[in-house]
């Protein structure tokens, strides 16, 4: 399906961009020395516009798939972290400290702390040329040296970082900024995916590619509002084409009868989603996403 650019009525309810880049964290101010909750691997985003619901796979969700898949650290399949210097103009920066986000997330999950030192400071770098400086203040820099090696307390950091840029962003009606961050860590995400698939295949990641038939409708149905604005319109026109790619892949639901454990209070939901992708689709998606990429990245 191809999404045509329509306004939509009513405000844009600010996206969680928090839960896009460190799903499942709980302490909004956690105190040095407090015991920090895990990270929830499974949480998916969830978005509101104009009273629609969607839902958007977090690129922390993506990268744990990954990792879960048996697939070994890629530094190459990054953003450089030294390029934060080059993006110029709002749209880049936005779209990049979504990109960075990710890649923070990412070498996080596989414990590379000094990868992980270089891509916090090119997302406060972003953050403070479009004004969020906050979100990487002294303080927050300070929390996330001392838990340098501490895989859970720092995803739950970056979402503490992430989700004080998305209040900012909020507060002074910038939803255009928030939805291309949240735009940045999609396209992230399913760039490693595909990059992963073509030297590792798994059903869990093709299942994973799949289902950002849905996703991807959903980013462009969020920053259709700003399409007239010169700079989206070539962006969601490459997003329109990626989403025709996706139009042949088909999702198949099987219904299978729930088992209740009565002792225990516990229900087995047992029903499942067939997904039917073809390698040469995965190929399609992979050289589009990457095409989009580079375009972002430079």
């Amino acid at each position: 399906m191809r999404l045509k650019p329509t306004n939509l009525k009513g405000a844009l309810l600010l996206l969680s961009v928090s839960a896009a880049l460190a799903s499942g964290c709980g302490n909004d101010n956690p105190k040095d020395g407090d015991d920090l909750p895990p990270v929830d691997s499974t949480q998916t985003t969830i978005l509101n516009v104009n009273g629609e619901i969607f839902s958007i796979p977090s690129p922390i969700q993506t990268a744990f798939l990954i990792k879960n898949s048996g697939a070994t650290y890629a530094k190459d399949i990054l953003n450089p972290s030294n390029k934060s210097a080059q993006y110029s103009t709002n749209f880049s920066k936005a779209l990049n400290l979504g990109i960075y986000g990710a890649d923070l997330g990412y070498v996080t999950i596989y414990d590379q702390t000094q990868d992980a030192i270089g891509y916090l400071n090119s997302a406060k770098k972003l953050a403070d040329d479009l004004g969020v400086s906050g979100a990487f203040d002294t303080q927050t820099l300070e929390r996330f040296q001392k838990n340098l090696g501490n895989k859970d307390s720092m995803l739950v950091l970056v979402g503490v970082a992430y989700r004080s840029s998305d209040a900012y962003l909020k507060n002074n009606d910038r939803s255009d900024v928030s939805g291309l961050v949240l735009a940045g860590g999609w396209i992230e995400s399913l760039y490693f995916a595909t990059n992963v698939y073509k030297t590792k295949p798994n059903e869990d990641v093709k299942h994973r590619i799949a289902e950002q038939k849905s996703s991807l409708q959903s980013l462009i149905k969020l920053l259709t509002p700003f399409y007239s604005q010169p700079e989206y319109t070539e962006f969601i026109d490459n997003l329109n084409d990626l989403s025709t790619v996706f139009d042949g892949v088909e999702f198949q639901y099987k219904y299978e009868k729930p088992v209740t454990d009565a002792e225990n209070k516990v229900t087995t939901i047992n029903s499942k989603t067939d997904v039917k992708i073809t390698p040469e689709q995965i190929e399609s998606i992979s050289a589009k996403i990457k095409n989009i990429r580079s375009q972002v990245v430079g």
